[in-house]
């Protein structure tokens, strides 16, 4: 297992650098394209669609993509798209999980997959978009998750006590959140030290927060975008403990699925595209 973990890591690796290295947004673009298309497959399956039925609704968040980048909407979406994006993961998500994965797969399967497809669709046009203000802007974007996740990893292991969503993720706590939090926290000021000298005079997301929020709203963005990042990865596993799936499928060996890989980002990207307009 892990070995396999290794290679799939490697090869992911050896995809994903160069896309994101080059000067040209389009490669990267192109392969995001077809990661989140096979997202797409992966949540027909999670939502009872059997036969070519998943591979069509892959096929469909692909098309809907292409049509939003062909129409502009990557350069040119108003930040009020962004807005409305990251207000229906907050209420819809918080709703979703208050319901708990029993309550899921009750509601209708046509509803369940439309969520999905304007989710996955909405995470791409962000996830373009990121790419588009330049290599520190989105290598920026990656890390509030990552930290997020590997700090409330640690975080929960040492100090967690009170579960989090114990009919949803058993392992995570409160304590792992807040541990999460802060390690974005800290994150964020080391970053902002240290990015005139990796990235000269390109911005992150810490440095656009802070200039559009101040020292008041830049912790409080932050804090917003770690729960955001919980709520990406608890949506998704109600989704998987609805049916009783422990990946969203067998893509990445050793790994899981692309949701298990991208679910903490599905909401932040948007939201962080909010922030980052207005």
């Amino acid at each position: 297992m892990l070995l396999q973990r290794v290679i799939t890591a490697l090869v992911l690796l050896a995809l994903l650098l160069p896309a994101l290295l080059v000067a040209n947004p389009l490669p990267f673009a192109l392969l995001s394209l077809v990661l989140i298309g096979l997202g797409g497959w992966e949540w027909g399956r999670l939502n009872g669609l059997k036969g070519v039925s998943p591979v069509a609704l892959g096929l469909l968040v692909l098309l809907l993509c292409g049509l939003a980048w062909w129409a502009g909407w990557v350069a040119r979406m108003p930040a009020a798209g962004w807005w409305l994006a990251t207000a229906c993961w907050v209420l819809g998500g918080a709703a979703a999980l208050r319901a708990g994965p029993a309550a899921w797969p009750r509601r209708a399967q046509g509803l369940r997959l439309l969520i999905g497809t304007l989710v996955l669709c909405a995470a791409w046009l962000a996830l373009t978009a990121a790419r588009a203000r330049g290599l520190n802007f989105i290598l920026s974007c990656f890390c509030v998750v990552w930290m997020a996740d590997i700090a409330a990893y640690f975080g929960g292991r040492t100090f967690g006590r009170h579960k989090l969503a114990p009919a949803i993720s058993p392992g995570k706590s409160w304590e792992g959140v807040w541990s999460g939090m802060a390690g974005v926290l800290v994150l964020g000021v080391l970053w902002m030290q240290l990015e005139p000298v990796w990235f000269g005079s390109a911005s992150s997301v810490f440095a656009q927060l802070w200039a559009r929020l101040g020292w008041l709203g830049w912790p409080v963005a932050l804090v917003f975008l770690s729960a955001l990042s919980v709520m990406g990865d608890l949506v998704e596993s109600m989704a998987k403990r609805a049916v009783g799936a422990k990946d969203s499928s067998a893509l990445l060996p050793g790994h899981g699925g692309i949701l298990d890989r991208v679910d903490a980002l599905l909401p932040v990207l948007p939201a962080i595209m909010a922030l980052t307009s207005f």
